[in-house]
């Protein structure tokens, strides 16, 4: 039957091009995106679940900053404990020569002189071995530094800290002491090795903590790669998979076109029957 109001055959046709045509919007969008799951709309769960993989890499992101931090903070401590370090050892070298009861005055005072310098240097030093806001070594950062360890903030790294101030735990020479009489001098070369051992203790412990900071943080950023490596075999599109198949819509959409402009032609054949 040929009749002007119903026409089966547009209706399939137009159907099928519509079709066609979100299949084709959905691969020029994959294609722009190189996204097959760009919104929950494309696949709620995959989507939810490379939404949260998403929040743990950028959360390891976090991590990585703070561990960084972390590594450097650690670091500048340990330069200023091992100049500390070379100091006491000059420092032990003038005191134990200004032991020396043979000595004379004019030598000793030289002694004196380069002792107290060296000595007030320690000062200087452990004032500047800062990184950030945070100095390891002049006993303000009784906690220590707490570097994040996890994506949730739930795990934490810390690194002690070592007071390395004169006349402190490590460094139990006095900030006052000095070598002027071969007392003093003796004392000094006593107070000068009890500190060299406290010191390499300290930078022992110092050095444990940035080796355990250095191994996270490489954990850490091979976790991060593995995720996103993860998220994108979930969302990524195959995007020579889809150029194939947006030359092949667009073939079919044209032969959808001219189906539907065929099928729209069926009614002029009742004209003829009128003439």
């Amino acid at each position: 039957m040929v009749t002007v109001n119903t026409n089966p055959g547009a209706m399939i046709a137009l159907q099928n091009l519509n079709n066609t045509n979100s299949e084709l919007a959905q691969t020029q969008n994959r294609i722009n995106t190189g996204l097959k799951v760009a919104s929950a709309k494309d696949n709620g769960g995959v989507y939810a679940i490379a939404q949260k993989m998403r929040s743990d890499v950028a959360g390891f992101s976090a991590v990585q900053n703070s561990l960084d931090r972390a590594v450097s903070t650690v670091d500048v401590a340990m330069a200023g404990g091992e100049a500390i370090s070379d100091l006491l050892i000059q420092m032990k070298e003038k005191a134990l020569a200004a032991s020396d009861e043979s000595l004379d005055t004019a030598s000793r005072d030289a002694l004196n002189e380069d002792f107290e310098a060296l000595r007030d240097q320690i000062g200087t030093i452990v004032s500047n071995a800062e990184f950030n806001g945070t100095n390891l070594i002049d006993g303000s950062a009784t906690g220590g530094f707490v570097a994040l360890a996890n994506a949730d903030g739930s795990n934490t790294i810390t690194v002690g800290s070592e007071d390395m101030s004169l006349s402190g735990s490590v460094v139990t020479l006095g900030a006052s002491d000095s070598i002027d009489t071969t007392t003093d001098a003796s004392a000094a070369v006593t107070a000068i090795e009890t500190s060299l051992d406290n010191l390499n203790s300290s930078l022992a412990r110092l050095g444990t903590g940035s080796k355990s900071l250095e191994i996270h943080s490489t954990f850490v950023t091979k976790l991060s790669d593995s995720l996103e490596t993860g998220i994108g075999n979930l969302v990524d599109a195959d995007l020579a998979k889809e150029s194939a198949k947006l030359q092949s819509l667009q073939v079919k959409q044209q032969l959808g076109i001219q189906a539907l402009s065929i099928a729209n032609q069926a009614p002029s054949t009742l004209l003829g029957l009128f003439r």
